[in-house]
C-alpha cells in the first residue's frame, strides 16, 4: 500500500510538472503583453489590451485567514457604485492594509482588474495579474518534476527486487531524495518572490543544491546497497553457568 501511495504521488506530480512546463511560456508572453501595453486614450466600453487606471473605493477587504485555500479578497466600489470582486494571491503590501473606505486606483487590462495601487503608492497584482506567473510556473515544474521522477523510481524499484532488503532501502532513499529536492525547488521560488529576483535565479540557485542532494542520493543508495545502512541484528547472550 505504501509503494502505491508513492506511485501515486509521483504521477500526479509528474503531470502537474509538465503541465506546468508547457505553461511557462504561455505566461512569459502574457507578461511580455502587459508590460508593453499602451495606456488608454479613454475608458474602454468593452474588454481592451490596453492600460485604464480607475478609481475604486474599498467596501471591504477579507484576508481570509481562517478560511482554508481561500485567498485574500477584497470588494471595491466604482463612483456608480458598482461593486467589483477582487481576490489576490498574497496579503501584502496593499490588500493587508485596506480598510473600508480607502481610496484605491485598480489597473484594468481586458476587463480585468490586474493590479492596485493603494494611496502610498504600494502596489499588488491580483490573482488575474501577469506578472510574477512565470516564476511561479517554473518554480512550480522544478518542484514536481524534481519529486516526482525520483518518487516514480523509487516506488518502481521495489517491484521488480521483491524481497531484498537492500534494495528497498535504496528505493526508500531515493524517494525521500525527490521529497528533498522537490522542497528545494519550493523553497528557492519562495527566496525569488521574496527578494523579487529575476526568473533566471530560480534555476541559478536550485540548480547547485538539487547537485549536492543528487550526489548525496547516489552516495546513500551505494551505501545501502552495500549493507552499510542495515539494522546491525544484537548477537544472543551467552548463557555461563
Amino acid at each position: 500500500m505504501r509503494t502505491v501511495i508513492w506511485l501515486v504521488l509521483s504521477i500526479v506530480a509528474l503531470v502537474a510538472g509538465v503541465v506546468m512546463a508547457f505553461e511557462v511560456q504561455g505566461a512569459l508572453e502574457r507578461e511580455r503583453e502587459f508590460r508593453a501595453a499602451p495606456k488608454c486614450a479613454s475608458v474602454p466600453v468593452t474588454a481592451s489590451g490596453c492600460l485604464w487606471e480607475q478609481d475604486f473605493t474599498v467596501r471591504k477587504a477579507d484576508l481570509n485567514r481562517g478560511r482554508r485555500n481561500g485567498p485574500p479578497e477584497a470588494e471595491l466600489l466604482l463612483p456608480t457604485g458598482k461593486p467589483w470582486g477582487v481576490t489576490f494571491r498574497d496579503t501584502d503590501p496593499v490588500v493587508s492594509e485596506m480598510e473600508p473606505g480607502d481610496k484605491v486606483v485598480g489597473l484594468i487590462w481586458h476587463g480585468q482588474v490586474v493590479e492596485v495601487r493603494d494611496a502610498d503608492g504600494r502596489r499588488q497584482q491580483t490573482s488575474t495579474g501577469p506578472v510574477g506567473w512565470p516564476e511561479d510556473r517554473l518554480g512550480g515544474a522544478l518542484a514536481c518534476i524534481a519529486f516526482g521522477l525520483p518518487a516514480l523510481v523509487g516506488s518502481l524499484w521495489p517491484l521488480f527486487a521483491r524481497g531484498n532488503r537492500r534494495h528497498a532501502k535504496a528505493a526508500t532513499v531515493v524517494r525521500w531524495h525527490g521529497v528533498g529536492i522537490g522542497g528545494a525547488a519550493i523553497l528557492t521560488l519562495w527566496a525569488q518572490s521574496a527578494n523579487d529576483w529575476p526568473m533566471w535565479a530560480i534555476p541559478a540557485i536550485w540548480g547547485p543544491l538539487a547537485l549536492l542532494l543528487l550526489a548525496s542520493m547516489v552516495a546513500f543508495v551505494l551505501a545501502a546497497l552495500r549493507g552499510d545502512l542495515d539494522d546491525d541484528v544484537p548477537s544472543e547472550p551467552t548463557l555461563t553457568g
